[in-house]
């Protein structure tokens, strides 16, 4: 059985611990209080998910999920999480992170910065630029016309292709934007953020997004 490590337990990291328990995955996930404040959650989520801290989640992790406010980068643990991939869903708000002069001068990428924080560690960008309430609501299976598709950028192939088969399974078609360098083209502000649109109308967003 797959284990995956969710950093983060607020709306993005519970709705992906419910799908991912839901198909069939064993989940551990951690947030920045303590694994007693989510009793409530794992209850509800079943046995396959289970609360602990953020090292725990990083050293159980066949595969791990990153999604905490940026502000909170460096708490991620580092050693845990070498040699394995991972999701990240962070975006940037200078309103609840501060300003972070690199992303504000457009000279680095969300995704960049916890790629560099986890040298160590493969990362694709995911699951960014949906609301946390569409994850387990607007997918549909392969080939119906119109499906909802996401992006990911990476720099990594391995990292790239579990993500597609993580959305594939959620119900999302993938867009791959490419490098890491890239993925700003999907990021807040930009015509494809918290946009529903196939494959078609990302492609069409991410090819208008400016930066």
């Amino acid at each position: 059985m797959t284990t995956v490590g969710i950093i983060g337990a607020g709306h993005i990291g519970s709705a992906l611990a419910e799908g991912l328990a839901a198909r069939g995955y064993d989940v551990v996930i951690a947030n920045s209080r303590g694994p007693e404040t989510l009793a409530d959650l794992t209850a509800r989520l079943g046995s396959n998910v289970r609360a602990a801290t953020a090292t725990e989640a990083a050293e159980a992790a066949d595969w791990a999920v990153v999604t905490v406010p940026l502000k909170a980068l460096d708490a991620v643990p580092v050693a845990p999480l070498a040699g394995k991939i991972v999701l990240d869903t962070g975006n940037y708000y200078w309103e609840r992170d501060g300003h972070i002069a690199e992303l504000d001068e457009k000279r680095a990428t969300t995704t960049g910065l916890l790629q560099r924080h986890l040298p160590s560690s493969r990362v694709v960008k995911a699951f960014n630029h949906i609301p946390a309430g569409d994850i387990l609501t607007t997918g549909s299976p392969a080939g119906i016309p119109g499906r909802r598709a996401l992006a990911i950028a990476s720099d990594h192939a391995d990292a790239a292709a579990l993500a597609t088969e993580v959305y594939d399974a959620f119900g999302f078609d993938t867009v791959d934007i490419g490098s890491v360098g890239e993925s700003w083209r999907v990021e807040r502000d930009q015509p494809a953020y918290v946009v529903r649109q196939d494959a078609d109308e990302l492609r069409e967003n991410l090819a208008r997004a400016t930066r």
